[in-house]
């Protein structure tokens, strides 16, 4: 089970849960109810355990050639495990592989027709973007703009889930604060990390194509944006969210994506990389957190 499980990066995806549970939090203003919010968790669960296994289906042969010469790196603490890329390593077989994506992955569609038919269109759209998002490694480092619509999709599901009619301009606001979170916070670093493997194979990534003094720039610049983006979120929630949730949300984004960014940017070390993608990994659980506090002391009687 540790091999599936290292396969869908079942850490990192479990903390990836966050970002649809805030979403929800945020634009219902309350918990919903008891067979939403638990047929709602199975489905964002599945989804991402069957995206992350898709992403090592789809790159097997590229991580084989990545990591045929000196071995799977040290990687991040969300991701350490010796049990990293297993496709790669042949410690699955194809098969049982597709076998666990097939099966997360039709749990994720009938868990998503039962909340709102329409969201099949949502999970349906998150493999083809991820597909894309593998095909383009070799072609163009623009690809990461894909890897942050794949991120949007489980947020974007909840608030249908919970608002069938949501504002789109507040919704784009929305989407462009994880968009802008993923690229600077998990794409960039993550490619970062992986320089070396990836020059081998020939990637086309950030890092690779605008070289690192200038990738320090851009993370510092999305992950600002991002965190003046989060600024914009009480908006969409009907509860009264005013100075007492921005001011512990912006200093969750100043601690948790700045000031590893900065360090990031002054140091050009990969260490630095991987401990940015580490302390970004958990800033969709912080702001889960904050909401639900939030949610629990505004709630009525």
């Amino acid at each position: 089970m540790r091999r599936f499980l290292a396969l869908s990066r079942s850490a990192h995806g479990m903390l990836d849960v966050a970002l649809p549970g805030f979403a929800a939090l945020l634009w219902l203003g309350s918990f919903p109810a008891w067979p939403v919010l638990l047929l709602s968790l199975a489905t964002a669960a599945a989804g991402y355990t069957a995206i992350y296994a898709l992403n090592d289906l789809l790159g097997v042969k590229t991580d084989q050639e990545k990591f045929a010469g000196a071995g799977i790196n040290s990687g991040y603490s969300v991701e350490a495990s010796q049990l990293r890329y297993p496709l790669a390593q042949k410690l699955l077989s194809m098969r049982s592989a597709l076998a666990w994506f097939g099966c997360w992955y039709v749990l994720a569609l009938v868990g998503a027709y039962l909340l709102n038919p329409p969201l099949v269109i949502i999970v349906l759209a998150a493999a083809v973007l991820e597909v894309a998002y593998c095909q383009l490694l070799k072609v163009t480092y623009w690809r990461t703009l894909v890897s942050g619509l794949v991120k949007s999709c489980g947020p974007l599901a909840a608030v249908f889930v919970v608002q069938h009619d949501p504002s789109l301009p507040l919704l784009g606001v929305m989407l462009a604060w994880i968009v802008l979170w993923e690229i600077g916070g998990q794409n960039i670093p993550a490619d970062w990390n992986d320089i070396e493997e990836d020059r081998r194979v020939g990637a086309r990534t950030i890092p690779l194509a605008i070289g690192t003094r200038a990738s320090g720039y851009l993370v510092l610049i999305t992950l600002g944006l991002s965190v003046l983006a989060s600024l914009w979120l009480p908006l969409m929630s009907p509860r009264p969210l005013g100075l007492a949730y921005l001011l512990p949300s912006a200093l969750a984004g100043g601690f948790l994506l700045l000031w590893p960014a900065w360090r990031l940017h002054c140091s050009s070390d990969s260490r630095d990389a991987a401990a940015l993608f580490d302390r970004a990994s958990y800033y969709p659980l912080v702001q889960l957190a904050l909401i639900t506090v939030f949610v629990i002391v505004q709630r009525p009687g």
